[in-house]
């Protein structure tokens, strides 16, 4: 298929392109990096430079698309005012969305966020009903960038009533690659009081383009929306001890699937996409969560 990646030189975008290419599809990249005019590498992607939110540039990338993975955003409300950050991510996925349903475009993969159920970036602090989280929980967004990424998959659902497009949102866990293992880990593998809204859950960049290849060539119906996590927790640390340590009863302790379960479920995903996550943050760094030596 001729896919089109958004936001193709970002972490994600970056590993995701890369699986593409190696599950043999033909891959446009695009993102806000100005182009070179040097012969491109053999095998690599083709390259096109465009500002999503504007419906124009969206619309010249996507057609002639089979399918898009749609990455683009800005990646937390912490960095930019909020309007920006509501109104780029937003109308990003409305523009790109719009089009690929006007050129008849079959598959949509949407990356959404994990922080969709609202109690990562709240102004008034709540605590996940139950956990491992999985996609029946409640939704209660309140910050902006959430609050894109929940209006961004009520577009989703929007497009499959109105369209044949069909859709998967895909909701990665916090994103690791060998580059942010050690720093962004590191401390929580030294010690579980180093709480995180997660609930301790990570996925690896590449486990999570692996979904996304699976999910860009998936014939399920509708919209789909999966939570993409890995197995386990960071730090292998026991989920049902260290929740109740640190949370007592607050936090609703569902049934696990592991001693070291990750606070986020993936099983949807794995029964539905026929995802099998692969890597670890073991295969990154050692019982102190220090980078292991390459």
């Amino acid at each position: 298929m001729k896919v089109v990646v958004t936001g193709a030189h970002g972490k994600v975008g970056r590993a995701t392109v890369q699986a593409l290419l190696e599950a043999g599809h033909d891959v446009l990249e695009t993102d806000l990096t100005r182009p070179g005019f040097e012969r491109k590498e053999p095998g690599a992607a083709d390259y096109r430079m465009a500002d999503l939110t504007d419906a124009g540039e969206a619309y010249a990338v996507i057609r002639g698309a089979d399918a898009v993975v749609h990455v683009a955003a800005i990646p937390e409300p912490t960095g930019n005012p909020p309007h920006v950050v509501f109104k780029t991510n937003l109308m990003a996925t409305f523009n790109v969305l719009e089009a690929a349903v006007r050129f008849g475009v079959k598959r949509f993969v949407n990356i959404s966020s994990e922080t969709v159920p609202g109690f990562f970036f709240p102004e008034r602090p709540f605590l996940p009903d139950y956990a491992p989280v999985d996609e029946l929980h409640s939704v209660h967004p309140q910050d902006p960038y959430a609050l894109s990424k929940t209006f961004g998959e009520q577009l989703m659902t929007a497009a499959v009533e109105r369209s044949d497009i069909r859709v998967i949102s895909i909701r990665p866990s916090w994103v690791q690659n060998e580059g942010n293992y050690e720093q962004n880990l590191g401390p929580q593998i030294r010690d579980a009081s180093v709480l995180s809204p997660n609930l301790w859950s990570y996925i690896d960049a590449y486990d999570l383009a692996d979904a996304i290849v699976l999910a860009t060539e998936s014939d399920l119906p509708g919209h789909e929306v999966f939570y993409i996590a890995s197995p386990d927790n960071v730090g292998g640390h026991d989920f049902a001890e260290i929740l109740h340590t640190y949370y007592g009863d607050k936090i609703e302790l569902r049934e696990l699937d592991r001693p070291d379960a990750s606070g986020i479920s993936s099983a949807k995903a794995q029964r539905m996409l026929g995802w099998t996550p692969k890597r670890s943050w073991r295969d990154y760094l050692d019982a102190d969560g220090r980078a292991l030596a390459r």
